[in-house]
């Protein structure tokens, strides 16, 4: 053996004999190994000053929401069935978009025709559900439904955007129309 092997063995050596797994090894970084989880609206003592960095500014709105005055009760429903109305005109092209929208979204429950006979319906996960023709629904109705839901039906605000919710709404009342003659 020459003297680099004979070396490097003795740099080895030197270096397993120095650890001991007691002891753990000094970290330099100890926050990257260890992560410090801190939640979003934690209390934080990261500026002296007292500014709340965590929390957005009151009354700001998030970008791409639109706020929606009818709040969430029977109430907001009954004014959102009388006063509200779309800004969107009634287009053959509003009314094929409303179609595909509510063939994703609504028709697994509420059926293609609008009857209630929807797949979710026939294999019972869900009973009861109305045919738009024994409701009394406007578009006002339809979009706060769709915004809040109602009784077993969640709310479709994450899903659908504002524009979709009115294409829907005008699709729905073209179903209804189909029901009722």
């Amino acid at each position: 053996m020459n003297k680099l092997n004979y070396l490097y063995i003795l740099s080895l050596l030197t270096i397993v004999s120095c650890f001991d797994p007691s002891k753990p090894n000094y970290q330099y970084f100890p926050n990257m190994y260890e992560s410090v989880g801190y939640g979003t609206y934690d209390e934080s003592d990261a500026f002296s000053n007292g500014i709340e960095a965590q929390k957005p500014v009151v009354g700001t709105i998030s970008r791409g929401w639109e706020p929606y005055e009818y709040e969430d009760s029977n109430e907001g429903y009954a004014l959102a069935k009388a006063n509200l109305k779309s800004p969107l005109d009634k287009t053959d092209e509003n009314i094929k978009k409303g179609k595909e929208l509510y063939e994703i979204y609504c028709s697994v429950c509420h059926g293609s025709k609008g009857d209630g006979q929807g797949i979710l319906m026939q294999r019972e996960k869900f009973l009861g559900i109305p045919s738009y023709a024994d409701r009394d629904i406007t578009e006002g109705s339809i979009y706060h439904v769709l915004m809040h839901g109602i009784n077993l039906m969640g709310s479709h605000a994450s899903q659908v955007n504002q524009e979709e919710r009115w294409k829907i709404s005008q699709y729905v009342l073209e179903l209804r129309n189909e029901l009722i003659k």
